[in-house]
C-alpha cells in the first residue's frame, strides 16, 4: 500500500517543464549528439546549411530519458561501474546521488508501447520555426519507418550562443555528454533494451510517469562505496 502512495504521491509532484525548456534541452541534445556530415548531403534546400544529425526518433527519446532521469542515469554509471571496476564511474554516480540533482532535475517520462517517451512536437516547433532543427520522416505514403533531426549551423551557433549567455544550461552541456559517454554509440533499440533491464522502468503501467529510482540508487551507492573501502584496505 505503501508504494502505491508514494507512486500517486510521484504522480502528482512530479515537475513539469515548459515548451520552451523542451527545447533548449532537446536543441543541446541534438547539438552533442548529433554526427557531422560530408556537405552536400541532399538536394533537400532546407538542408544546405545541416552540420549534424541524430538518426531515429527512438534513439533521441533513449537519450532524452536518461538526460530527464538523473536517478537512473546514476544507475547506469553504477552497473558499468560493477562491470569495469572504473573509480571514475563510481565517482561521477555519487556526484548525481549526494545532491539534490535527482529531485530537482527529475522530469519523468511516460512509459510507452517501446519504452520512455514524451511527444517532442512543441519543442520541435519551436525549434523548426527559429530555423535551428529540420525534421525529416523516411518511409512510404501512410507509414514512417524513421524520423531523422538535422542540426543547422544556426542552431549550432545558439545552442553555444544560450550557454554562454546561460551559464545554467552548462548542465545540460555536461550531462549530454555523460548521456552520451554511456550509451557508447548504440542504437535506439540498443539502448531501449538496456533501459528495459531496469524493473521499474519495465513494469511501469502504460500511458503513466516512470517513477523514481532514487532511493534504491542510492542505497546501492552506499553499498558499493563500503565494498570499495573494504577492498582499499586489503589492498593496502
Amino acid at each position: 500500500m505503501d508504494g502505491g502512495d508514494d507512486d500517486v504521491n510521484d504522480q502528482v509532484s512530479a515537475p513539469v517543464t515548459s515548451r520552451e525548456q523542451d527545447a533548449v534541452r532537446i536543441l543541446l541534445l541534438i547539438d552533442g549528439a548529433a554526427e557531422p556530415l560530408p556537405p552536400p548531403i541532399t538536394d533537400d534546400a532546407a538542408l544546405v546549411d545541416a552540420v549534424g544529425v541524430v538518426e531515429g526518433q527512438l534513439r533521441l527519446q533513449k537519450l532524452d530519458f536518461w538526460l530527464r532521469s538523473p536517478d537512473f542515469l546514476a544507475d547506469e554509471l553504477l552497473n558499468d561501474y560493477e562491470r569495469s571496476g572504473e573509480p571514475r564511474l563510481l565517482d561521477l554516480a555519487a556526484q548525481i546521488l549526494d545532491s539534490e540533482e535527482p529531485e530537482v532535475r527529475r522530469y519523468p517520462m511516460l512509459r510507452h508501447h517501446f519504452g520512455a517517451y514524451e511527444p517532442l512536437d512543441d519543442a520541435l516547433a519551436v525549434l523548426r520555426s527559429a530555423g535551428l532543427v529540420v525534421r525529416r520522416r523516411h518511409g512510404r505514403v501512410g507509414r514512417t519507418s524513421r524520423h531523422d533531426y538535422y542540426l543547422l549551423a544556426r542552431g549550432r551557433e545558439v545552442a553555444r550562443t544560450v550557454v554562454a549567455q546561460a551559464p545554467a544550461f552548462r548542465y545540460y552541456v555536461d550531462r549530454v555528454q555523460l548521456v552520451l559517454d554511456l550509451a557508447d554509440g548504440r542504437g535506439g533499440n540498443q539502448l531501449k533494451e538496456r533501459q528495459y533491464l531496469q524493473d521499474e522502468y519495465a513494469t511501469a503501467a502504460r500511458g503513466t510517469r516512470i517513477g523514481s529510482i532514487s532511493a534504491r540508487a542510492r542505497s546501492r551507492l552506499a553499498q558499493l562505496r563500503t565494498e570499495a573501502t573494504v577492498t582499499d584496505g586489503v589492498d593496502a
